[in-house]
């Protein structure tokens, strides 16, 4: 017979117990209350990656594919469990009532866990364990049970981190012109100017060489002298309009250094010119 001693340990067992139990519950909820916050920051986070990667999107002139809603599903080509059942052997005749002993389609839904009665879904047995089983192209197989969520959600931050990492330095990329993106604007300009009036003096040889072919000297000399050094600076705007603008950041026109383009192209390049008649006139 038992003693007063005894009932008391066993209160005190059963006690202890109930403290276990409830400090147990109470670390449970605030574990899910701090998954329940990662997650949604975790999902705040993927919105504004989502909103950023679509105005780079737009920026590159590229447009993604509405994303299928909740009531969509991709159609896969293995059939499911019911049609399977309905289009066996033992399934019954297609489009006609099943067989008598046989699950139709709509046994197989009214009578789950009916053995052959195709209710049970791919990969799911009878004693609810879970097994990875191949699925559809794009569809990932279900995992084995044991996954912990703190680990799911420490490995989806590590990947929206390297995500927010590579969508920074895409945007970086992005705010630089196509053209000579590491230089400044100013030595950007500068060196198209340049260019387009290297180009002229180059052209503006290749005439003099066919002068009194083609066409006379002076208008050959006017021509290198007035229209062509404004066709090089025409090209040279519109070059650093076409190619000096940044795909992302930009608002307006981009700087293209009017003055200065003037200055190289149409007075240094007939000063080059010149040069270059003269140096011709004493080496000759």
């Amino acid at each position: 017979m038992a003693t007063f001693a005894e009932y008391a340990a066993l209160a005190r067992q059963l006690a202890d117990q109930r403290r276990e139990t409830d400090r147990d519950a109470v670390a449970a909820d605030r574990r899910r209350s701090a998954l329940r916050a990662t997650l949604d920051q975790l999902t705040r986070r993927l919105d504004a990656q989502s909103h950023r990667l679509d105005q780079l999107g737009r920026a590159a002139g590229v447009t993604a594919e509405p994303a299928p809603t909740a009531g969509e599903r991709p159609a896969s080509p293995a059939a499911t469990p019911a049609a399977a059942a309905g289009a066996g052997p033992s399934g019954g005749r297609a489009g006609g009532s099943p067989e008598p002993g046989t699950a139709g389609t709509g046994g197989a839904a009214a009578a789950p866990g009916r053995p052959g009665a195709g209710a049970y879904p791919q990969g799911a047995t009878t004693t609810g364990a879970v097994v990875a089983v191949p699925t559809a192209a794009g569809v990932p197989a279900p995992r084995a049970g044991g996954v912990d969520p703190g680990t799911e959600l420490a490995e989806a931050r590590r990947l929206a981190d390297e995500t927010d990492r590579l969508i920074g330095l895409t945007e970086a990329v992005g705010r630089r012109p196509p053209l000579l993106p590491a230089w400044s604007p100013l030595a950007r300009a500068l060196a198209v100017y340049a260019a387009c009036a290297a180009a002229g003096v180059v052209l503006a040889v290749v005439l003099l060489g066919v002068a009194g072919v083609v066409a006379s000297p002076g208008a050959v000399y006017v021509a290198t002298c007035g229209a062509l050094p404004v066709l090089c600076f025409v090209a040279g705007y519109l070059v650093l309009g076409r190619w000096g603008r940044p795909a992302l950041g930009a608002d307006g026109p981009p700087p293209r250094f009017v003055p200065l383009g003037f200055v190289t192209c149409v007075l240094l390049m007939p000063l080059a010119y010149c040069g270059y008649l003269v140096l011709f006139r004493l080496l000759g």
